[in-house]
């Protein structure tokens, strides 16, 4: 469940009451996890696999009305911003303008000289974001590269004169980060109280305008002189994308980064692991080999693969609880990189159903090690899915469902979309995998309405995607309370 996804009057889910009315419908269902996506801002196309930063956080996630009650702002204020987008999707682009003016709104009229907020802003954490967005602020939120020097490239001397030149913008946005945190902090201490863990998803990639590649980007991205890569990363083409997925990120120089003993690596993870009690590795296979593209082509149909860190950069790591996102185009290597580190690995009941009796996404060939998962935010929802097969794929989808259902001693109804998407979530319970994750779209059945992503796309919808108050019903926990029963899992 994403957090932009929760019921909120901001016109986007928010770290306020609708975070903790999910945290008491998951504690009634009696689940003891909630995965997240990532929680950097966004960039081009609102994806958080996006993000113009590693450490810092989406500001447009901070809950208004929070501010509200500490005397930061009006609830008419808010009131007044146009801050709604249609059919309950978010408008990024009333985030953008309106919602960045209320928090300036609070800022003006928040205590800079408090001792919390000068200790914070002392520490230096978020001093190079803080930076970067005064700066892509003065120039209208264009990339670095179109910045005019001598701020396009980073000099130490320079940005501290900016730093005092521009006090109040640096100042924003680091307040911004100072209560993203606070807000934060306490939600994930309620959700620990009340017995949810909470998962945290960590990019692979970052955006090519990013802090990191303005500030140190020959330093650990494969790039030339002038901050420019030959190469940019995607995934090949696979049975779900034909021309592959052209993700356009810079790739990470992995030799200048093993010099160091991976340091800023090492410390991007620390920190995630200071905001989650999980962590999925979003990509995980590029640690093994990742596909590299020429920057120039119109797809990935022809890129390269080439050696990522595999085993070494986990050395260190192996105590970590990291769930390793293992899917997409495997071979041998992924495989002997997942049993030597022993992270579990992701099964998608989505693809199970196929014909194959070797299919290892079956729930019946699911082993503990694994977590198992309907769908994710990237593909389509199961009642989507459904719908959309062929009549040949559905006889097959069916038979191979009632077999499974044999197989795992599970009750069985393909009488409808609905009623399979609920046969298929009753099989994740039951199989052997330790942890079971269902996507809120697919516990509500929802059909293409309640799609997050379509990968390689830059569709209107992507991202945009919220769920009502309405869902998070009592009753609804108990449906979900049920399937924990079915299971055996809350024990």
């Amino acid at each position: 469940m994403p957090i932009f996804s929760l019921p909120s009057k901001e016109g986007i889910g928010t770290l306020g009451e609708g975070a903790y009315n999910f945290v008491n419908f998951l504690q009634r269902a009696n689940a003891k996890i909630w995965q997240v996506l990532p929680l950097n801002p966004t960039g081009y196309g609102n994806s958080p696999y996006q993000s113009c930063s590693s450490n810092s956080l989406n500001y447009f996630l901070i809950d208004l009305h929070i501010l509200c009650d500490e005397g930061l702002l009006t609830e008419q204020e808010i009131a007044f911003a146009d801050l709604i987008g249609e059919n309950n999707r978010i408008d990024y682009s009333k985030q953008i303008t309106n919602k960045i003016n209320l928090l300036k709104t609070a800022f003006n009229r928040f205590d800079l000289q408090s001792k919390d907020f000068n200790n914070f802003v002392k520490s230096g954490e978020y001093f190079d974001f803080a930076i970067f967005m005064a700066l892509k602020e003065r120039f209208n939120f264009s990339s670095w590269k179109e910045w005019a020097q001598p701020y396009k490239t980073y000099n130490a001397d320079y940005i501290k004169f900016y730093v005092e030149e521009s006090q109040t913008e640096f100042l924003f946005w680091q307040f911004t980060q100072f209560m993203f945190l606070k807000q934060w902090n306490a939600l994930k201490k309620y959700a620990n109280q009340r017995g949810v863990k909470i998962m945290g998803d960590i990019p692979l990639y970052l955006s090519h305008d990013s802090v990191e590649m303005w500030k140190m980007g020959n330093a650990i991205f494969s790039v030339d002189e002038n901050r420019e890569p030959n190469l940019v990363a995607g995934a090949p083409p696979d049975d779900f994308c034909e021309d592959g997925q052209l993700w356009g990120n810079p790739l990470y120089d992995w030799e200048k980064m093993k010099k160091d003993g991976y340091i800023w690596w090492n410390e991007r993870i620390k920190r995630a692991f200071n905001l989650f009690d999980i962590l999925r590795v979003d990509h995980f296979r590029g640690f093994d080999r990742y596909y590299a593209i020429p920057k120039q082509s119109a797809n990935a149909k022809y890129g390269k693969w080439l050696d990522g860190p595999k085993e070494e950069f986990f050395a260190d790591k192996l105590s970590l609880n990291i769930v390793a996102e293992d899917l997409g185009v495997l071979d041998e290597g992924v495989y002997r990189l997942m049993k030597n580190l022993g992270y579990p690995g992701m099964k998608i009941l989505q693809f199970a159903f196929d014909g194959d009796k070797n299919n290892e996404h079956k729930p019946s060939k699911i082993t503990q090690n694994f977590v198992c998962y309907t769908g994710t935010h990237d593909n389509a929802t199961l009642v989507e899915y459904i719908n959309g097969l062929s009549d040949e794929e559905y006889k097959i989808f069916c038979a191979d469902l009632i077999d499974e259902c044999g197989k795992l001693q599970a009750s069985c109804d393909i009488s409808s979309p609905e009623s399979i998407a609920q046969t298929v979530m009753g099989l994740a319970f039951k199989c052997k995998a330790n942890t079971v994750i269902i996507p809120m779209w697919d516990l509500l059945c929802l059909g293409k309405e309640g799609r997050i992503n379509t990968p390689s796309s830059v569709d209107a919808n992507n991202w945009t995607w919220r769920v009502q108050n309405s869902n998070l019903s009592a009753h609804m926990a108990q449906l979900f309370k049920k399937l924990n029963d079915l299971g055996q899992r809350n024990n």
